[in-house]
């Protein structure tokens, strides 16, 4: 999918800020990307308009929720209504891919407890076959994404033939 919008280097830097900090008023917004804030507010409701800017979200700490295990759950083929159907009734999925290969989705889930884990993946290996793995530590999450650029993508490196 391209993107039917061009971006300039001020709509990049307004994108950087606002995933860094959506909380940020349009005033301290124009201040950052040095643009007055009625210019700023257009240019964001620019780029939610076309659909660049999708939501804002709060980010919180499932383990001060009371969550102390995050997992993910990989789910293989089943038919896809009754999957969709059961996620949608499954409050500790976090997020549900439907995925290409082996597996037919993926969903992380955060749970309470071994015995939560065990209650919710038995729930979808009712459907089909399961695999799990626990969440150890995040290494990356929420990473700000800036727009795509053709020129950054590096070529593979070159198998060198020994003949």
């Amino acid at each position: 999918m391209t993107l039917n919008l061009e971006l300039d280097p001020h709509d990049t830097r307004i994108l950087a800020e606002l995933q860094a900090d959506a909380r940020l008023s349009m005033a301290e917004l124009g201040r950052r990307v040095h643009l007055s804030q009625p210019a700023v507010t257009e240019r964001v409701r620019k780029l939610e308009s076309a659909g660049v800017i999708t939501g804002y979200h709060a980010s919180v700490n499932l383990a001060k929720l009371g969550y102390g295990i995050r997992a993910i759950v990989r789910v293989g083929r089943a038919e896809y209504a009754r999957v969709v159907k059961l996620i949608q009734h499954t409050p500790e999925v976090i997020n549900a891919y439907n995925v290409t290969g082996e597996d037919s989705w993926i969903l992380e889930i955060a749970v309470i407890d071994v015995a939560h884990l065990d209650a919710v993946v038995t729930k979808f290996c009712l459907l089909t076959e399961t695999s799990t793995s626990i969440i150890l530590n995040a290494a990356r999450e929420h990473q700000p994404m800036l727009p795509a650029r053709p020129e950054d993508v590096k070529p593979p490196i070159k198998k060198i033939d020994n003949a």
